[in-house]
């Protein structure tokens, strides 16, 4: 479907791991798709999501944090993030408030120097600092790239959002609609599901697993009640890791659970019937077959 004076175009999320990329793009298409939470690196493929007015269709991905990687997980994640720069037709960075530019910092300015698209600094997280100091991080960057715009925002509580929109469709082209007006993902159903049960494994584990582990959608079908039944298998590197994702008498594993069916019904819209199992597989970040099977390696 094209439009006289639609714009259309794809835009990328980049920054280093923990600087409100998922939040931001959920808070922008109004849905949440992409897991979240205070861990780096929560987001591992690239999630694309659309948001569409009037004016224009913006297909947003969604990458990995930029890190450096410690294992073949780690790499996938990086070489996915960095790949997406080139491909798309506006680059997002975003950063926090601070005068510092540390070394990850440097590195995806580095990164920027080949980029012919347009790059939006995005300042997140403004209503952590004082407004008067907004200003001299604005300058702060200012001075080490030629960026198309500098927005500071808030994604936590949606301050200045309509102005990343705005100037995003301000540099996007003229074009098609690649999606009907109703789509927010191209993400399968099952794969956000699996990333929602992620999602609170990471926020309620200790410090040390949550990166150890996949989820994977062994069932999900719909009873003719509309009920979906789900299993789902939390997949952990150790045996010592197996018995704190169950928790004593099962704690913890009913608790991830409960917290994700929530959301998942919000999600579907319906009531679910979900059943959590763990299975160890050791050092399978680093098994390039395992990776295939939990889908982290489609596109390197």
């Amino acid at each position: 479907m094209t439009k006289e004076n639609f714009k259309s175009g794809f835009v990328t999320l980049i920054g280093r791991p923990n600087v409100g990329k998922s939040t931001l793009m959920n808070h922008l298409i109004g849905q949440k798709i992409a897991i979240t939470s205070r861990k780096p690196q929560t987001t591992r493929n690239r999630i694309q999501t659309v948001y569409t007015d009037e004016k224009g269709q913006i297909v947003f991905v969604d990458t990995p944090g930029i890190h450096k990687a410690k294992n073949k997980l780690g790499e996938y994640m990086v070489n996915s993030a960095e790949r997406s720069i080139n491909e798309v037709d506006v680059v997002l960075w975003l950063v926090e408030p601070s005068n510092f530019i540390g070394a990850g910092e440097r590195h995806i300015i580095d990164q920027l120097k080949h980029v012919k698209n347009p790059v939006i600094l995005i300042i997140n997280k403004i209503d952590t600092v004082k407004k008067q100091e907004v200003a001299s991080f604005i300058d702060t960057y200012r001075r080490e790239y030629d960026f198309a715009e500098i927005i500071p925002v808030s994604a936590l509580k949606s301050v200045n959002l309509d102005s990343v929109i705005d100037a995003i469709m301000k540099y996007l082209p003229y074009g098609p609609m690649y999606y009907d007006e109703d789509t927010v993902t191209d993400q399968p159903m099952r794969q956000i599901t699996a990333e929602m049960i992620r999602e609170k494994a990471l926020r309620l584990l200790e410090e040390e697993i949550p990166h150890g582990i996949a989820v994977t959608i062994e069932k999900m079908e719909m009873r003719k009640n509309g009920l979906y039944d789900i299993e789902a298998t939390i997949v952990c590197e150790r045996e010592s890791h197996k018995g704190i994702i169950i928790g004593k008498g099962g704690s913890m594993l009913k608790k991830i659970g409960s917290q994700a069916r929530a959301d998942i019904e919000n999600m579907l819209e319906a009531q679910v019937n979900l059943k959590l199992f763990v299975k160890v597989r050791k050092e399978w970040r680093d098994n390039e077959l395992y990776l295939k099977n939990y889908g982290y390696t489609k596109d390197l």
